[in-house]
Order: C-alpha cells, then structure tokens, then sequence
C-alpha cells in the first residue's frame, strides 16, 4: 500500500487548512453583526470581556492561522508581519473595554487569513514592500513605546523620590 499522499490528497488537505484560517478568522473578528448597523465582530472582542484569560484565548486561536502559515512555509516576513498584528491586538486588547473596540476594528484574525490566502495562492510571491513598511513601523512603533515607558518610569520613580 502506498503512504505518499497523492496530489489531491494534499490539495484537499490544502484546501481544509485555508477553510480552517477562514472559519477562525470569521469566528473571531466577524461572525455577528450589530443590529440595525453594518458593524461586524467575533468572539475576540466578547472573549476580551472576560479579565485575564479572555484576550490570551482569543490571541491563541487567531495564533492557529499563524501555525497554518508557517506550515506552508510563507516567507518569514509575512509570518512576522502575521505575529505583529496578533501581538498588536494583544497589546491593545489588554486595555479594558479600548481594546475590545479596537479589536472590533482591526481584526488581526482576518488580515492574517488574508495575508495566509494570498501567499498560498501565489507561486512564491516576494514580499510587498507594504509587508516591509508594516513591520518597519511596528518594530518602530514598539521601540517608541518602550522609550517612552522608560521615560514614565523613570519620571514617576523621581517624583516619589522627591516626595520621601
């Protein structure tokens, strides 16, 4: 018996990881609507309801589609650019009630599955250049913050230092 897997054997696994990133996706960031508005969300937003745990289950079934990335083997810059919108929406999402909203409108979930759909349908596309420009201003974006944390820190440790 042969234990290859034949070409349509692995077109129809393809096709059921895609369909598993899209599911997700859609679960996630899109599968309700507001009433009486055009407005969209997942269970991402509601699962940050809940303090503590909410954003870390949500963070780590979007993470599935970045798995589903990796075992297609993108190029390592869309991955990253996968893992920055995930930690992006974490970061954000961590913030009560800001972050659910934010979530609302970023939905991380479903640029991945789009970034995942156009990288697996083409033949070893090269990176845009708006992938680079992304992860560009997000690594910049995270190192001003991380200075300007600093700076607070080192603010507040000198005003109570003052006050003793």
């Amino acid at each position: 018996m042969n234990r290859s897997k034949t070409a349509a054997d692995r077109r129809k696994s393809s096709v059921e990881r895609i369909a598993v990133a899209r599911f997700l996706a859609d679960l996630l960031d899109q599968r309700f609507t507001i009433p009486g508005t055009s407005i969209r969300f997942g269970l991402d937003p509601i699962l940050g309801l809940i303090p503590g745990i909410g954003d870390a289950i949500a963070n780590l079934a979007g993470s599935a589609i970045l798995l589903i990335a990796a075992q297609y083997r993108l190029p390592k810059i869309v991955l990253l650019r996968m893992g920055l919108n995930i930690a992006f929406n974490a970061l954000i999402g961590a913030i009560p009630v800001v972050g659910d909203i934010f979530s609302i409108w970023f939905r991380s979930n479903v640029k991945n599955a789009q970034l995942l759909e156009r990288y697996v349908s083409a033949e070893r596309q090269a990176p845009s250049a708006g992938d680079w420009i992304f992860v560009l201003a997000v690594i910049l974006g995270i190192i001003l913050l991380l200075i300007g944390i600093f700076v607070v820190l080192i603010w507040v440790v000198k005003q109570v230092w003052h006050t003793v």
